[in-house]
C-alpha cells in the first residue's frame, strides 16, 4: 500500500505513515461484510417483547357452557385465542437474538471495511494531542482536513475525555481500538485515527 498522510493540530501534513499489507490490503468480501452487519445488529437487539398465552391472560378457566344443546359453538374457556381478550397464538416471548461468526469471518470482515476505507480515501491519521482540544477545536479540526458528514474517531483509552467530547458533536463517534466494529465504520463516510491507534489496529487485526 502507499504511503498515508498524518495531519497535525493545525489540519496541515506534518509527517507520512506506511500502512499494513496484512490489514488494508485484504480482499473485500461484501457477503462477509453483510454477515457480520447483520450478526452485529440482531446482538443488540432487546428481545424484549411479550405476549400472553391462552393459559396466562386473565381470566376463568372454567368452560363457558355445557358442550352440547346450547345452539352456541363449543366453547372451553374464555381465554381462547378466537376470542376478545383471548391468548395469543405463538407471540412472541422474551428471548436473545444473538449470536457469533467464526472468528477467521469476522476478522475478515473487519480488514475488508479497513481496506475499503484506505481504498476509497476515507482514511485519516491525525497526530493530534485530543485530550487538550474543546469542543469547538474539535470541530475546527475535522473541518480543516476535511471531514464531513459522519466521522469515527478512534483514539487511545488513555484519552478519554476525547470521549465526553465526541458526544457533544452531531455525526461524530469516538471508539478506541480494541472496540473497532464493521458497523460503525460502514456507518461512518470518514474514519480518522490517531497515529498510535493505527499501530495498534494493525497489530491486532494482522
Amino acid at each position: 500500500m502507499e504511503t498515508y498522510p498524518v495531519y497535525g493540530a493545525s489540519g496541515k501534513k506534518v509527517d507520512s505513515v506506511q500502512l499494513s499489507e496484512g490489514v488494508f490490503n485484504s480482499p473485500i468480501n461484501e457477503l462477509l461484510v453483510h454477515r457480520a452487519v447483520v450478526m452485529q445488529r440482531a446482538s443488540e437487539r432487546q428481545g424484549t417483547a411479550s405476549t400472553k398465552g391462552r393459559g396466562e391472560v386473565r381470566g376463568s378457566g372454567k368452560k363457558p357452557w355445557k358442550q352440547k344443546h346450547t345452539g352456541r359453538a363449543r366453547a372451553g374457556s374464555a381465554g381462547s385465542p378466537i376470542w376478545r381478550s383471548g391468548g395469543t397464538v405463538f407471540g412472541p416471548k422474551p428471548r436473545s437474538y444473538a449470536y457469533s461468526l467464526p472468528k477467521k469471518v469476522y476478522r475478515a470482515a473487519i480488514k475488508a471495511t479497513l481496506t475499503d476505507k484506505a481504498v476509497s480515501d476515507d482514511l485519516m491519521v491525525v497526530d493530534i494531542s485530543l485530550p487538550e482540544m474543546k469542543t469547538r477545536e474539535l470541530v475546527r479540526f475535522l473541518s480543516q482536513i476535511g471531514v464531513t458528514g459522519k466521522a469515527l474517531l478512534v483514539v487511545e483509552q488513555t484519552q478519554s475525555e476525547i470521549v465526553r467530547i465526541g458526544k457533544n458533536i452531531k455525526n461524530v463517534k469516538v471508539l478506541h481500538a480494541k472496540d473497532l466494529n464493521v458497523y460503525d465504520l460502514l456507518w461512518c463516510n470518514k474514519l480518522v485515527v490517531t497515529r498510535e491507534e493505527l499501530q495498534q489496529i494493525q497489530e491486532v487485526w494482522v
